[in-house]
């Protein structure tokens, strides 16, 4: 027999689902809702097999709701702004393949006759024009078969590259951690012990004090032995991370504005996977003296201290424009005496992370503040050794991110098949 090219409208009855999900009672039967989330209901609306299509969708999403379209049997109930799409003859159209069909091209089929502007709908009328080719029933039933089946094999594939990615996460925080321990590169016993840098950071801080540069500040307790959690290298030292910071404050509490002048006000919500778009940052209103506050330099870290990206830092380089930094970041000014990367590297490590959510608080919204910083404990080589640590790992996380995007290839080629496959799965023979 040949294949028949019908509309939805010719086989199928399309109903509207009749329950508002503020009076949805929790029951026995399924509740589809356009949400991932799934419900129940006491009662039911359907007894049979359908392809569940959402209505409505926000501006510019309609592709996000066609993802929630899915196949549906027994009895079950479905919300007000989805519909049920349901074969009139089982044996001339299945569900399941109905199902197959729509979700393979729903760009094309459905998102494309959605409609308006602030609220974007699509009419049952359209979904009742989308014209489907419709194989005998047992090559629908074979079609079937063959989508769950290379569906299966590239869930294999997709959970085989979610493993890999996260092997190649946890290998960037060995590297790190192995960077912080003295792991990483060999020692070198020619290499003076770092308490004679940090004597002399000691010194320039001290110099910096008198020639009124920057304040002088609480000395800090020097790291106990029951804080410390690993060995590190002889000639290296624990010490708080204030003790090779100039200075540790907080951002300046402005507003940002509309327009751009000559200098720019840096936000947590700008720094994206260690980088800035300076073109997007916006300006604010500033005074001379906030200027010489709070304006950011070379090799500069600022970290947030508040919210969900709590922790995060980025380091000050080559900035096309001048800017200052905002209030809910906490900026970080290293020694000149000791290598910023370093730092940096220090602030992405394990031991980092630990001490940063122990000294956290909050429930709903957690902080830190320059304090907690102030007082984390760092492990300190000497300077020589701090340029080969940073080296190394600028060579290895090259190797980190072309592995990643290998995978993240793959993972798109998978994908990319799997359709194709599909696509001529569908093509009549």
């Amino acid at each position: 027999m040949s294949w028949e090219v019908k509309k939805i409208g010719e086989v199928c009855t399309i109903e509207k689902g009749n329950i508002g999900i503020t009076k949805a009672i929790a029951g026995d039967y399924p509740l589809v809702v356009l949400g991932e989330e799934r419900r129940t209901h006491n009662a039911f609306q359907f007894d049979d097999e359908a392809v569940i299509i959402p209505l409505v969708s926000s501006t510019g999403h309609g592709h996000r709701s066609m993802k929630r379209i899915h196949y549906q049997s027994g009895k079950f109930s479905i919300g007000n702004i989805l519909c049920a799409v349901i074969p009139k003859d089982k044996s001339i159209l299945s569900a399941q393949y109905l199902f197959r069909y729509l979700d393979l091209n729903k760009e094309n089929e459905l998102v494309s006759r959605m409609k308006g502007m602030a609220n974007v709908s699509l009419p049952m009328k359209s979904i009742a024009e989308v014209e489907v080719p419709i194989p005998p029933i047992d090559e629908q039933s074979e079609l079937v078969s063959k989508f769950d089946s290379l569906e299966e094999s590239n869930n294999t594939l997709s959970l085989e590259h979610t493993y890999q990615l996260d092997l190649l996460k946890k290998l960037r925080q060995q590297i790190l951690q192995d960077a912080v321990q003295g792991k990483l590169v060999l020692q070198d016993p020619n290499d003076e012990p770092a308490t004679k840098l940090l004597e002399r950071i000691k010194a320039e801080k001290e110099k910096l004090i008198r020639e009124k540069k920057i304040k002088k500040e609480k000395p800090l307790p020097p790291v106990k032995s029951e804080e410390i959690p690993f060995e590190i290298p002889e000639n290296w030292v624990w010490c708080r991370l204030a003790n090779v910071c100039n200075r540790i404050h907080y951002g300046l509490n402005a507003s940002a504005v509309v327009g751009k002048n000559d200098v720019r006000l840096l936000r947590i919500t700008d720094i994206q996977n260690n980088r800035v778009d300076w073109n997007s940052v916006p300006s604010c209103v500033y005074t001379t003296s906030d200027l010489n506050n709070y304006v950011l330099s070379e090799n500069d870290i600022v970290i947030a201290r508040t919210g969900g990206t709590i922790g995060k830092s980025f380091i000050v380089k080559n900035t096309p424009v001048k800017s200052m930094f905002a209030s809910y970041l906490i900026r970080v000014i290293p020694s000149k005496l000791i290598n910023a990367n370093y730092i940096k590297v220090f602030l992405e490590s394990p031991i980092y992370w630990k001490q940063l959510y122990d000294a956290a608080w909050g429930a709903g919204q957690p902080n830190v503040n320059g304090t907690s910083l102030s007082n984390l404990y760092i492990p300190i080589p000497k300077f020589e050794e701090q340029h080969r640590i940073v080296t190394k790992i600028e060579q290895l996380m090259t190797l980190c991110d072309e592995m990643e995007k290998s995978i993240q290839q793959n993972q798109k080629y998978t994908q990319d098949l799997l359709q194709v496959a599909l696509k001529e799965a569908l093509e009549p023979n």
